[in-house]
Protein backbone atom coordinates (compact mmCIF):
# COMPACT_ATOMS: atom_id res chain seq x y z
CA UNK A 1 0.00 0.00 0.00
CA UNK A 2 1.16 3.35 -1.13
CA UNK A 3 1.19 6.21 1.03
CA UNK A 4 0.71 9.39 -0.54
CA UNK A 5 1.33 13.16 1.37
CA UNK A 6 0.09 15.86 -0.39
CA UNK A 7 0.25 19.70 0.51
CA UNK A 8 -1.54 22.81 -0.09
CA UNK A 9 -0.44 26.26 0.58
CA UNK A 10 -1.39 29.88 -0.32
CA UNK A 11 2.53 31.40 -0.28
CA UNK A 12 0.97 34.80 -1.04
CA UNK A 13 4.26 35.39 -3.85
CA UNK A 14 6.02 32.08 -4.35
CA UNK A 15 9.56 34.83 -4.27
CA UNK A 16 8.67 36.44 -1.21
CA UNK A 17 8.49 32.73 0.84
CA UNK A 18 11.70 31.62 -0.92
CA UNK A 19 13.57 34.34 0.46
CA UNK A 20 11.61 33.07 4.11
CA UNK A 21 13.64 29.49 3.82
CA UNK A 22 10.62 28.02 1.68
CA UNK A 23 12.77 25.74 -0.75
CA UNK A 24 14.48 24.54 2.59
CA UNK A 25 10.84 23.49 4.01
CA UNK A 26 10.41 21.76 1.20
CA UNK A 27 13.39 19.30 1.25
CA UNK A 28 12.81 18.98 4.55
CA UNK A 29 9.06 18.27 4.69
CA UNK A 30 9.42 16.71 1.12
CA UNK A 31 5.62 15.88 0.83
CA UNK A 32 4.70 13.52 -2.82
CA UNK A 33 2.79 16.74 -4.29
CA UNK A 34 2.45 20.31 -2.88
CA UNK A 35 0.24 22.50 -4.84
CA UNK A 36 0.57 26.51 -4.40
CA UNK A 37 -1.63 29.06 -4.42
CA UNK A 38 -1.07 33.24 -5.47
CA UNK A 39 2.41 32.45 -6.78
CA UNK A 40 2.39 35.73 -8.15
CA UNK A 41 5.20 34.82 -10.59
CA UNK A 42 5.84 34.05 -14.39
CA UNK A 43 8.34 31.74 -14.97
CA UNK A 44 10.96 33.75 -15.99
CA UNK A 45 11.18 36.03 -12.91
CA UNK A 46 12.15 32.61 -10.81
CA UNK A 47 15.50 31.03 -9.72
CA UNK A 48 15.66 27.22 -11.56
CA UNK A 49 16.04 26.39 -7.87
CA UNK A 50 12.61 27.44 -7.30
CA UNK A 51 11.20 26.59 -10.74
CA UNK A 52 12.29 22.85 -10.62
CA UNK A 53 13.12 21.94 -7.45
CA UNK A 54 15.23 18.99 -6.70
CA UNK A 55 12.91 15.74 -7.44
CA UNK A 56 10.06 17.46 -8.00
CA UNK A 57 8.15 18.23 -11.74
CA UNK A 58 6.64 21.24 -11.59
CA UNK A 59 3.23 22.83 -13.40
CA UNK A 60 2.50 26.71 -12.96
CA UNK A 61 -0.16 28.68 -14.85
CA UNK A 62 -0.28 32.15 -14.08
CA UNK A 63 -1.79 34.73 -15.73
CA UNK A 64 -0.20 37.26 -18.31
CA UNK A 65 -0.66 40.07 -15.58
CA UNK A 66 2.67 39.56 -13.36
CA UNK A 67 2.59 39.91 -9.69
CA UNK A 68 -1.05 38.46 -9.40
CA UNK A 69 -2.72 35.32 -8.63
CA UNK A 70 -0.96 32.33 -10.23
CA UNK A 71 -0.87 28.92 -8.77
CA UNK A 72 1.75 25.89 -9.34
CA UNK A 73 2.08 21.75 -8.06
CA UNK A 74 4.95 20.19 -7.30
CA UNK A 75 5.49 16.41 -7.51
CA UNK A 76 7.44 13.60 -7.24
CA UNK A 77 4.77 11.53 -8.83
CA UNK A 78 4.64 11.59 -12.63
CA UNK A 79 1.18 12.37 -13.66
CA UNK A 80 -0.38 10.75 -16.42
CA UNK A 81 -1.64 14.05 -17.66
CA UNK A 82 -1.76 17.84 -16.72
CA UNK A 83 -4.21 20.59 -17.56
CA UNK A 84 -4.85 23.96 -16.92
CA UNK A 85 -8.58 24.58 -16.83
CA UNK A 86 -11.82 22.84 -16.13
CA UNK A 87 -13.14 22.66 -19.94
CA UNK A 88 -12.76 25.40 -22.58
CA UNK A 89 -10.76 27.48 -21.41
CA UNK A 90 -13.93 30.59 -20.92
CA UNK A 91 -13.39 31.55 -17.37
CA UNK A 92 -9.84 30.97 -15.95
CA UNK A 93 -7.65 33.72 -17.50
CA UNK A 94 -6.20 34.47 -14.22
CA UNK A 95 -4.09 31.43 -13.41
CA UNK A 96 -6.31 29.99 -11.05
CA UNK A 97 -6.20 25.92 -12.32
CA UNK A 98 -4.13 23.41 -12.66
CA UNK A 99 -5.24 19.68 -12.81
CA UNK A 100 -2.74 16.97 -12.71
CA UNK A 101 -4.31 13.25 -12.93
CA UNK A 102 -2.95 10.07 -11.52
CA UNK A 103 -3.87 6.30 -11.44
CA UNK A 104 -5.89 6.48 -8.47
CA UNK A 105 -6.73 10.04 -8.66
CA UNK A 106 -7.19 13.39 -10.60
CA UNK A 107 -6.29 16.31 -8.27
CA UNK A 108 -7.49 19.80 -8.81
CA UNK A 109 -5.27 22.67 -7.39
CA UNK A 110 -7.57 25.62 -6.96
CA UNK A 111 -7.16 29.08 -6.17
CA UNK A 112 -10.75 30.69 -5.90
CA UNK A 113 -11.28 34.30 -6.20
CA UNK A 114 -11.63 36.99 -3.94
CA UNK A 115 -14.95 38.73 -4.03
CA UNK A 116 -14.22 41.43 -1.34
CA UNK A 117 -13.06 44.32 -4.18
CA UNK A 118 -16.44 44.52 -5.18
CA UNK A 119 -20.01 43.28 -6.59
CA UNK A 120 -18.26 42.59 -10.02
CA UNK A 121 -15.40 40.29 -7.96
CA UNK A 122 -18.16 39.04 -6.12
CA UNK A 123 -20.62 37.68 -9.06
CA UNK A 124 -16.94 36.45 -10.68
CA UNK A 125 -16.42 34.47 -7.51
CA UNK A 126 -19.99 32.67 -7.42
CA UNK A 127 -19.83 32.27 -11.07
CA UNK A 128 -16.17 30.46 -11.17
CA UNK A 129 -17.60 28.46 -7.86
CA UNK A 130 -20.26 27.66 -9.90
CA UNK A 131 -18.57 26.83 -13.41
CA UNK A 132 -16.05 24.88 -11.19
CA UNK A 133 -18.64 22.87 -9.52
CA UNK A 134 -19.93 21.38 -12.88
CA UNK A 135 -16.84 20.31 -14.26
CA UNK A 136 -15.94 18.34 -10.96
CA UNK A 137 -19.24 16.91 -10.83
CA UNK A 138 -18.71 15.83 -14.60
CA UNK A 139 -15.70 13.71 -13.42
CA UNK A 140 -17.61 12.54 -10.42
CA UNK A 141 -20.09 11.30 -12.55
CA UNK A 142 -17.37 8.85 -14.19
CA UNK A 143 -16.45 7.16 -10.95
CA UNK A 144 -13.35 9.00 -11.31
CA UNK A 145 -11.82 9.86 -7.27
CA UNK A 146 -11.35 13.51 -7.21
CA UNK A 147 -8.99 15.70 -4.68
CA UNK A 148 -9.56 19.39 -4.61
CA UNK A 149 -7.49 21.35 -2.70
CA UNK A 150 -6.73 25.33 -2.60
CA UNK A 151 -8.00 28.68 -1.44
CA UNK A 152 -11.73 28.83 -1.41
CA UNK A 153 -11.88 32.22 0.24
CA UNK A 154 -14.47 31.38 2.57
CA UNK A 155 -15.12 30.34 5.44
CA UNK A 156 -17.70 27.33 5.29
CA UNK A 157 -19.35 27.47 8.85
CA UNK A 158 -19.43 29.67 12.07
CA UNK A 159 -16.65 27.43 13.58
CA UNK A 160 -14.67 28.42 10.69
CA UNK A 161 -13.39 31.74 11.54
CA UNK A 162 -12.68 33.16 14.84
CA UNK A 163 -15.33 36.27 14.66
CA UNK A 164 -18.40 34.73 12.40
CA UNK A 165 -20.39 37.61 13.68
CA UNK A 166 -18.48 40.85 12.83
CA UNK A 167 -18.00 38.95 9.41
CA UNK A 168 -21.54 37.81 8.25
CA UNK A 169 -21.45 40.72 5.79
CA UNK A 170 -17.92 40.20 4.58
CA UNK A 171 -17.04 38.60 0.95
CA UNK A 172 -15.90 34.98 2.41
CA UNK A 173 -18.63 34.42 5.33
CA UNK A 174 -21.76 35.94 2.86
CA UNK A 175 -24.77 33.69 3.57
CA UNK A 176 -24.28 33.04 -0.67
CA UNK A 177 -21.09 32.19 -0.62
CA UNK A 178 -21.88 29.76 2.48
CA UNK A 179 -24.53 28.52 0.68
CA UNK A 180 -22.46 27.31 -2.21
CA UNK A 181 -19.96 25.68 -0.24
CA UNK A 182 -23.13 23.44 1.58
CA UNK A 183 -24.03 22.74 -2.42
CA UNK A 184 -20.71 21.13 -2.65
CA UNK A 185 -20.47 19.48 0.25
CA UNK A 186 -24.23 18.03 -0.96
CA UNK A 187 -23.00 16.83 -4.10
CA UNK A 188 -20.45 14.33 -2.18
CA UNK A 189 -17.31 16.65 -1.72
CA UNK A 190 -16.34 15.95 2.17
CA UNK A 191 -14.03 18.79 3.62
CA UNK A 192 -11.45 16.03 4.82
CA UNK A 193 -9.88 18.26 8.09
CA UNK A 194 -13.35 18.23 9.58
CA UNK A 195 -13.87 14.11 9.17
CA UNK A 196 -10.96 14.13 11.41
CA UNK A 197 -11.36 16.84 13.58
CA UNK A 198 -14.03 18.74 14.79
CA UNK A 199 -12.16 21.90 17.27
CA UNK A 200 -12.93 25.16 17.33
CA UNK A 201 -9.66 27.52 16.95
CA UNK A 202 -8.38 25.72 13.48
CA UNK A 203 -7.44 28.48 10.87
CA UNK A 204 -5.31 29.04 8.01
CA UNK A 205 -5.24 32.65 7.01
CA UNK A 206 -4.69 35.55 9.73
CA UNK A 207 -4.68 39.12 8.83
CA UNK A 208 -1.09 40.38 8.86
CA UNK A 209 -1.66 44.14 9.66
CA UNK A 210 -3.43 43.32 12.47
CA UNK A 211 -1.30 40.64 13.78
CA UNK A 212 -3.98 38.61 13.97
CA UNK A 213 -1.73 35.03 13.74
CA UNK A 214 -0.28 36.37 17.26
CA UNK A 215 -3.60 36.13 18.59
CA UNK A 216 -4.86 33.23 16.78
CA UNK A 217 -7.82 35.70 15.33
CA UNK A 218 -8.32 33.84 11.81
CA UNK A 219 -10.09 31.69 9.31
CA UNK A 220 -9.91 28.54 7.71
CA UNK A 221 -10.27 29.11 3.94
CA UNK A 222 -7.79 26.54 2.65
CA UNK A 223 -9.45 23.22 2.70
CA UNK A 224 -8.75 19.61 0.99
CA UNK A 225 -12.10 17.83 -0.69
CA UNK A 226 -12.37 14.60 -1.69
CA UNK A 227 -15.14 12.74 -3.35
CA UNK A 228 -17.05 10.35 -1.13
CA UNK A 229 -15.54 7.07 -3.33
CA UNK A 230 -11.61 8.27 -1.86
CA UNK A 231 -12.67 8.79 1.26
CA UNK A 232 -11.35 5.23 2.78
CA UNK A 233 -8.37 6.21 1.50
CA UNK A 234 -7.52 9.16 3.47
CA UNK A 235 -5.66 8.70 6.64
CA UNK A 236 -5.42 11.96 8.02
CA UNK A 237 -6.12 15.62 7.03
CA UNK A 238 -4.34 18.49 9.41
CA UNK A 239 -2.88 22.03 9.70
CA UNK A 240 0.63 23.04 9.85
CA UNK A 241 -0.06 26.19 12.03
CA UNK A 242 3.72 26.10 12.48
CA UNK A 243 4.61 26.52 9.12
CA UNK A 244 5.37 30.33 8.69
CA UNK A 245 6.28 32.69 5.68
CA UNK A 246 2.81 33.58 4.57
CA UNK A 247 -0.60 34.86 5.46
CA UNK A 248 -1.89 31.48 5.11
CA UNK A 249 -0.25 28.08 6.28
CA UNK A 250 -0.28 24.91 4.60
CA UNK A 251 -2.82 21.82 4.68
CA UNK A 252 -2.61 18.34 3.90
CA UNK A 253 -4.15 15.03 3.41
CA UNK A 254 -2.11 11.60 3.62
CA UNK A 255 -3.70 9.13 0.80
CA UNK A 256 -3.09 5.01 1.46
CA UNK A 257 -3.62 3.57 -2.30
Amino acid sequence: MAEIEILCWNVNGVRAVEKRGFLEWLQKESPDILCLQETKAHLDQLDNDLREPQSYKTYWNYPERKGYGGVATFTRLEPVAAKYDFEDGALDLEGRVIITEYADFILMNVYFPNGKMSEERLKYKMDFYEYFLGFADSLKAKGIKLVVCGDFNTAHKEIDLARPKENEHASGFLPMERAWMDKFVSHGYVDTFRYFNKEPNQYTWWDMKTRARERNVGWRIDYFFVTENLLPAVSKAFIMTEVTGSDHCPAGIILKL
